[in-house]
């Protein structure tokens, strides 16, 4: 849509605009539909309304949804002034910690901290039977779903549009319930045995004293780390690598805390109850953390990625404060143990003869993919549509409006995982799953929200920091805009 201000005649769909301001104002006259003509008269449809749209073209976002609702009641739409004050309210609250200092309600954070957020438990549920699916709890043994209560209409979205994610989940659900164990989570556990098993190997390529096994030992450690802190941690806080709740929180402590040097407890928190429950709401899931304004793009893109090693454990401590003591105890042993059993066996295994050349090649193999870390987790949700707290669509449109896939990539797949790169979509919709069942379902999903007329938004991780390179202040510095859907019958 090019900037400037259209007439739209509309009945029957939902408009979805994002940019710099969006303005919704009514026209003064309604057009009364004409009477039906098999019925004998008498009864008539309900009027087309017609719109003002005013905004300002978003270049990269595959956001404009056109279908028909079965609804029977339209909800009314503001005037520009009140779209406009609404969008600064809500882009006002956003921080590079979100809202932490705000009450909510509902939903304490771990240890009684009083971090809260807005919704109830059952609203984080994957659930059969209703339009929402999200993170969290609810999902069984196998990575399936499990009904949960439903959530207030929103948007005036009735009817056809509340079968979508049931329907979307039970195609889903066969693919799961088909699937052996070794798909559902062998796979991913095969490479995580792998990386551990490459270890020895990698501490002892860096004794030699040539350039070649030295740096393959540097790769090896590199890559071991981040498959083991990114892939391992991630899938962990999902409850993702086994079917025993029981051993889920043990490997949860054992890649957040040993090998991430985070705390468990927040990171589920933060990812799985915010991140995942409130994807792009603006305060809550709006990926604001990883924003740092006054950093320049080309420090924040090149250079900073390199302290994320030191920051990380920093971080960490801070969050402390928000558990409780046995637990902040059992974290800052773990977090020292897998440093310092790192540090030693660079001493003892390979040789490092100095103790900063050793603490030199940890900063060195903990950064090694720290900069598509840290673009990934930018580029798959900034730059897409946002959404206040009070006006967050219904969760099937919230994930394909508001999360990007990113192409298969050998190397990242492994360290990461594919449901954070390549099938990132899928994860936000199904997130108890494995990346290798994520892999498995992602034809089932593309073609469902294709078939649906929905987004599926996708783009390349060349493109995708082209984009942030060049509008980096406005995606990265400025608070994002508002995106509203719009029902009308």
């Amino acid at each position: 849509m090019s900037p400037g201000k259209a007439k739209l005649g509309v009945m029957g769909a939902v408009v979805v605009c994002e940019g710099g301001t969006v303005v919704l104002s009514w026209c003064q006259e309604l057009q009364p539909a004409p009477s039906s003509r098999g019925g004998g008269g008498g009864g008539s449809a309900a009027p087309s309304l017609q719109l003002l749209l005013s905004c300002e073209h978003h270049p990269g976002l595959s956001s404009h949804l056109g279908y028909s609702l079965k609804q029977n009641g339209a909800m009314p739409l503001e005037d520009g002034e009140v779209a406009r004050r609404r969008g600064q309210r809500a882009s006002g609250a956003t921080s590079l910690r979100g809202t932490w200092g705000e009450p909510h309600e509902d939903g304490t954070a771990p240890g009684g901290s009083g971090m809260e957020v807005t919704a109830e438990d059952p609203q984080l549920e994957p659930a059969l039977g209703d339009g929402d699916v999200a993170a969290g709890r609810g999902e069984d043994a196998r990575g399936g779903l499990q009904p949960a209560g439903k959530e207030p209409e929103q948007f005036g979205v009735l009817g056809g549009e509340e079968s979508l994610m049931a329907e979307l989940s039970e195609r889903v659900q066969k693919v799961v319930k088909s699937s052996s164990w070794w798909e559902r989570h062998g796979v991913d556990t095969c490479i995580l045995a792998c990386s551990l098993l490459a270890l020895p190997a990698g501490f002892l390529c860096l004794r030699s004293a040539r350039a070649v096994p030295f740096l393959a030992g540097i790769l090896t450690l590199g890559v071991v780390h981040h498959t083991l802190a990114v892939k391992g941690s991630h899938l962990a806080s999902h409850n993702a690598l086994t079917e025993s709740k029981s051993w889920g929180k043990v490997w949860a402590v054992f890649f957040i805390e040993l090998c991430s040097a985070f705390t468990a407890e927040q990171a589920t928190y933060n990812h799985v109850k915010l991140h995942h429950g409130y994807t792009n709401v603006i305060g809550l899931g709006d990926s604001s953390t990883w924003k740092l304004p006054f950093l320049n793009r080309y420090v924040y893109m090149f250079v900073a990625p390199l302290a994320v090693p030191i920051i990380t454990p920093l971080v960490a401590l801070g969050l402390l404060r928000n558990v409780g003591l046995k637990v902040a105890l059992r974290t800052v042993c773990c977090m020292s143990l897998g440093l310092y059993c790192h540090y030693w066996l660079l001493l003892h295994a390979s040789g490092f003869q100095s103790p900063w050349s050793a603490l030199l090649c940890m900063l060195l193999t903990r950064s090694l993919l720290a900069h598509p870390y840290i673009h990934v987790n930018i580029f798959q949700h900034i730059g897409l549509p946002m959404f206040a707290a009070d006006r967050k669509p219904k969760r099937i449109h919230q994930m394909s409006l508001g999360v990007l896939n990113l192409p298969r990539n050998a190397l990242l797949d492994w360290a990461f995982g594919h449901s954070l790169i390549s099938c990132h979509v899928e994860h936000h919709l199904f997130p108890g799953l494995s990346d290798n069942m994520c892999l498995k379902i992602k034809p089932v999903v593309s073609r469902y929200l294709r078939e649906k007329q929905l987004p599926y938004n996708e783009d390349t991780y060349c493109a995708r920091l082209r984009l942030f390179l060049r509008r980096y202040e406005e995606l990265m510095v400025h608070a994002p805009p508002i995106t509203e859907l719009v029902g009308i019958q």
